[in-house]
């Protein structure tokens, strides 16, 4: 797999890839993805695909590398205000909820248990909460556990929901009502006044 494009065509044409691979592997998964309606969604070919992603799985890390980087560029964490961190989370799988069928997908035919992401991901976040925690302003518990936590609770409306996956389109008034509701649950759930089970 070659480091990736070196110019200002290849780094288009690499984006392209990207962008029609999210929604092949998105609407299909990896086992029913194809690297044809990819290509050709792309204006490219495989030669390309290739090049820049090695084979099938290659791109689909990508595909997750590239959405998980976008979605953390537009919700800032804040380990002293993690409720409103949850309600971006909500806000951000509103706009784009391909993240979350994505991992879904990866849990389905990859890796059905464990940690999805690699330790490295989280480190920052999980140190912000053992700051907080250490501060007095994060219930005591595990960092880890906390986050995940959290963002269970952010994604419960999400594309994997097993109750109701919300959308966009639906009235202001069923967001505002879930992002109160949110809120409040996860400020209950990290408030410092709650003890750390035994």
């Amino acid at each position: 797999m070659s480091p990736g494009p070196v110019t200002a065509k290849g780094a288009a044409t690499s984006r392209r890839i990207l962008d029609a691979a999210v929604v092949e592997f998105a609407e299909r998964g990896i086992a029913g993805a194809r690297i044809d309606r990819i290509t050709a969604a792309a204006r490219t070919n495989k030669a390309q695909v290739y090049g820049y992603f090695g084979n099938k799985d290659g791109l689909f890390d990508a595909v997750i590398a590239d959405r998980a980087d976008q979605l953390m560029s537009v919700v800032a964490f804040d380990a002293d205000d993690l409720p409103a961190s949850a309600v971006a989370m909500y806000d951000a799988n509103l706009r784009d909820p391909q993240l979350v069928r994505l991992l879904t997908w990866l849990r389905l035919e990859r890796q059905p248990t464990g940690s999805l992401g690699r330790a490295a991901d989280h480190e920052s976040k999980l140190a912000g909460i053992a700051r907080a925690q250490a501060a007095g302003r994060v219930r005591p518990g595990d960092p880890f556990d906390l986050f995940t936590l959290v963002l269970s609770m952010a994604f419960a409306w999400s594309a994997a929901s097993i109750m109701h996956a919300a959308t966009a389109d639906e009235p202001d008034e069923d967001h505002e009502r879930r992002r109160r509701l949110l809120a409040a649950c996860v400020r209950d759930a990290v408030s410092p006044g709650t003890t750390a089970p035994d």
